[in-house]
């Protein structure tokens, strides 16, 4: 392509001829800037001075050195390109409108509570008489074009299928995003493959969040708190955005409010809850127990670590019968610890499991826990919990809150 610089040697840096003689009068003119050169108005046509002027930046600037009155090449300038602008980026804010299912709903209120960029939208729960769903969402039109989220909870079989049809239609409601916020991924929790037959659950639902329409914006997001088992995150497809947040911000933030939080040991039930949290508690002391068979008992003992004088807190990503936190307290008072409590992420208390659960009242390990943590993510569990101790709930909203900003 031809340039400006090809025009003329001139634009190559060499002296300008000047009139030489006694009564000549001398003028110089300052060498060209080398990088960006422009040839005089008579070494080049005007044809070329304007395909030059365009390579630079704009017909604009073919003018330039006319306007300032001197033959001189004044370089553009140049604005700079405009990024756009990326939710989650510094200093930036997404508007998003929260729907949500009618467990959620105290939750999804304390999720706009923590940014005044979430604002609450509503969903009618209706049925038909034969039982099937008969629902609407409000205002439809008015979510064009806008960030939209929903706040689910399969905490049964008997409420994914309305909920499902709702995810599976507000992304074709001509939105600019959609993310899905399902704190507890349920199924998987006690599914083994052990005989040909067995049926893994926990990858249909993966299957079904994976085919989520897309919306205007690309690929749905999938919000999931501590998934049970690690592998489940390779089961989603590449037609969903899995995001997989924790609930140990939230306990490592309570445990320091403690009056003995230096004196903290974290026990782990079992290998697995090990894998999966010791990186992020990994600067407390640990104990490490496991389970093993003897006849028909599973007995927890003490594979590493020592719990003496301390106060210990076991930590898991669920409980259900909550069988197995007994026994590891039960294991920890007899080699000396000096307070137990327990967390976990998802509280699910089946049959009214929690009832098994008592507070110390401050007498010993033999009554009870001193805490007991649990996130809002099973909001079921929450209700039945509520101002019961040794329970205490550490809300999600927060980390939801943010996680809506990415």
């Amino acid at each position: 392509m031809a340039t400006a610089a090809s025009a003329s040697p001139g634009a190559l840096g060499a002296k300008t001829p000047v009139a030489r003689g006694p009564s000549a009068h001398r003028t110089l003119t300052p060498p060209p800037s080398p990088a960006f050169a422009r040839p005089s108005p008579r070494a080049a046509p005007a044809s070329r001075r304007l395909r030059a002027s365009l390579h630079l930046g704009g017909a604009a600037t073919a003018t330039s050195s006319a306007a300032n009155g001197s033959g001189l090449h004044v370089p553009p300038t140049i604005a700079p390109l405009a990024l756009p602008k990326m939710a989650g980026a510094m200093g930036t804010h997404k508007s998003v409108l929260l729907f949500y299912c009618e467990e959620m709903r105290d939750l999804a209120r304390q999720v706009v509570a923590r940014n005044d960029d979430i604002e609450l939208r509503s969903i009618s729960w209706r049925t038909f008489a034969d039982g099937f769903p008969n629902l609407f969402i409000s205002n439809a039109h008015s979510i064009r074009g806008r960030h939209v989220a929903f706040l689910a909870s399969f905490s049964s079989p008997s409420v994914i299928f309305e909920q499902l049809s709702i995810i599976y239609a507000l992304p074709k409601l001509f939105i600019s995003s959609f993310t899905l916020i399902l704190p507890f991924f349920p199924t998987g929790t006690s599914e083994r493959m052990e005989d040909e037959g067995d049926v893994a659950t926990a990858f249909t639902l993966a299957r079904i969040l994976s085919n989520i329409p897309i919306s205007r914006g690309g690929p749905s997001s999938l919000v999931i708190f501590d998934i049970h088992a690690l592998q489940e995150r390779f089961f989603f497809g590449d037609s969903v955005l899995p995001c997989f947040e924790s609930g140990i911000p939230l306990l490592k933030s309570r445990l320091q409010e403690l009056p003995d939080s230096h004196n903290i040991t974290i026990a782990f039930p079992d290998d697995g809850a090990w894998k999966r949290f010791y990186k992020q508690l990994q600067h407390f002391p640990m104990v490490v127990c496991n389970k093993v068979r003897e006849g028909e008992q599973r007995i927890v003992r003490i594979k590493e670590g020592d719990p003496r004088g301390r106060h210990v807190v076991i930590v898991d990503d669920l409980v259900q019968s909550g069988g197995t936190l007994i026994e590891c307290q039960k294991v920890l008072a007899a080699h000396g610890a000096a307070k137990v409590s327990a967390y976990v992420t998802h509280g699910i208390f089946p049959n009214n499991s929690w009832e098994k659960f008592q507070h110390d009242n401050g007498e010993g390990l033999e009554h009870g826990l001193s805490h007991f943590w649990l996130t809002d993510s099973c909001p079921l569990t929450v209700e039945a919990v509520k101002d019961r101790r040794p329970f205490e709930i550490l809300s999600l909203a927060g980390p939801i809150a943010s996680a809506l900003q990415i």
